[in-house]
């Protein structure tokens, strides 16, 4: 994991993005540094979403272990841009998937301003795709930390997020944000992580994928072995 003793205070700011699916300890990591930067004296400023009402409530980032820090709530970048005081050294946002992309222009000129800034969030949501503005986000960060929890179903690394209606994976067709807990989401792997409405495309892609193809070009070891040139005549 990144530290704090990256970073000297010198003025030189960058962007530290630490994600991952839900239950795999972001917020603990962000709690970390940012009481790690407290320690070292650092004045720092706590922002996150003002949808994430869960645990110790609105104005704590807090995680599923029952650690937290005071955090103000926001909707948006803008209101972090104006709420940012000069002094600052080091702001951290959690829950940053639920903002807008303005958070992107945000964090940059935050980081390009001298400030260290740690976001962290949720990378893809129920359907395993790209959640709000983390795809930016991750390619601009200047570290990336991705964390993983344990599948619930068969004990893998799980890099998705399950989200269940009455018990049974929820459709595709469902909203992008709801907020909940482990009464409605679990951590699965990439085997078993299911988004029922999406098979319709998902089964025709596999059976392409399974047919001959037309011209397999396939490396094996021996691709390794030197090529001779043909000789000239």
């Amino acid at each position: 994991m990144r530290d704090i003793a990256l970073y000297h205070g010198d003025g030189r700011g960058w962007i530290e993005v630490i994600t991952g699916v839900m239950f795999s300890g972001k917020s603990e990591e962000l709690i970390r540094r940012v009481r790690r930067a407290l320690i070292a004296r650092r004045r720092v400023q706590v922002f996150k979403s003002s949808l994430d009402d869960r645990y110790a409530g609105l104005r704590t980032i807090s995680s599923h272990d029952g650690s937290g820090v005071e955090a103000v709530p926001v909707r948006s970048g803008v209101e972090i841009a104006e709420r940012v005081h000069p002094d600052t050294q080091v702001v951290a946002i959690d829950e940053v998937q639920f903002l807008d992309d303005g958070v992107i222009e945000v964090v940059s000129a935050l980081a390009d301003g001298g400030m260290r800034v740690l976001a962290a969030g949720i990378d893809m949501d129920f359907r395993g795709e790209p959640f709000g503005p983390m795809g930016h986000l991750l390619a601009i960060a200047d570290t990336v930390d991705k964390l993983y929890a344990i599948c619930v179903h068969c004990g893998s690394p799980a890099t998705r997020n399950q989200r269940l209606l009455n018990g049974q994976p929820a459709p595709y067709e469902g909203p992008t944000i709801q907020v909940g807990g482990h009464e409605a989401y679990e951590a699965r792997c990439r085997r078993c992580h299911e988004v029922p409405s999406a098979h319709r495309y998902q089964t025709s892609l596999l059976d392409l994928l399974q047919a001959t193809p037309a011209d397999p070009v396939v490396l094996t070891h021996e691709s390794l072995q030197p090529r001779r040139l043909p000789e000239h005549v």
